[in-house]
């Protein structure tokens, strides 16, 4: 009971991401997160040597990374891994460090840096150069709990969703040209063994963030800035 008087602050924010799902309120956090999802897939693609050619996410929450060369098996794993790596950074560095301020404005920057370099369509171009300004702006005018609680909304929602997002595209619907898809005709195996694989991989992930990540309370105190 003690342990989770120390974090009543995140399972009160985990109730409202979900009751809130299916509004338009969180419309603008689950493109955030499809971009999350494409940029994983665009730096693995340079990290391993490949060339990015362009990103794009779009208004009914897709995504599309067209990009030349690099490693195909680490790219198509990088989507759904790559984004819950991004979720649990976000919400670990918010909880355990007072860094927000500059966390935000890094996030700002690599948003606007990747929307200068590799966006080319109207909507996605629109949505991450406002989401990049955004985070610049509330990183240089608001405070220490402000950006914190920013922080924690973006990497929770992150986090929670990657794991219904894998079962729902590789295991319900198998069938749809997903990730896993792509990786078991070029690799081998069935689209429900790598989601799987991936299923059980973000589980423990978040399984350890939610054990030793986030310290014996995670709350914030709203009085300091």
């Amino acid at each position: 009971m003690a342990h989770l008087k120390g974090h009543w602050q995140l399972l009160l924010l985990t109730v409202l991401v979900f009751a809130l799902w299916q509004t338009p309120v969180v419309v603008p956090l689950k493109i955030l997160i499809v971009f999350f999802h494409e940029a994983s897939h665009a730096i693995a693609t340079l990290l391993t040597g490949g060339e990015v050619i362009s990103v794009s996410v779009s208004a009914d929450q897709g995504g599309m990374v067209w990009s030349r060369g690099g490693s195909r098996f680490i790219t198509l794993t990088a989507g759904y891994l790559g984004s819950l790596l991004i979720g649990v950074g976000l919400l670990v560095a918010a909880t355990r460090t007072r860094a927000d301020r500059a966390i935000m404005a890094g996030c700002g920057v690599i948003t606007l840096a990747i929307a200068a370099f590799y966006i080319r369509d109207v909507f996605a171009l629109g949505f991450t150069v406002g989401t990049g300004a955004a985070m610049l702006l509330m990183a240089r005018f608001f405070g220490h709990a402000p950006n914190d609680m920013a922080l924690r909304v973006m990497g929770l929602a992150s986090m929670i969703y990657v794991p219904y997002d894998i079962f729902s595209d590789t295991i319900a619907r198998s069938e749809l040209r997903s990730d896993a898809r792509m990786l078991a005709e070029e690799f081998g195996g069935t689209t429900t063994l790598w989601g799987g694989l991936w299923l059980v991989l973000s589980v423990i992930v978040i399984g350890w963030c939610l054990r030793y990540g986030l310290g014996r309370s995670s709350n914030l105190d709203f009085r300091q800035q």
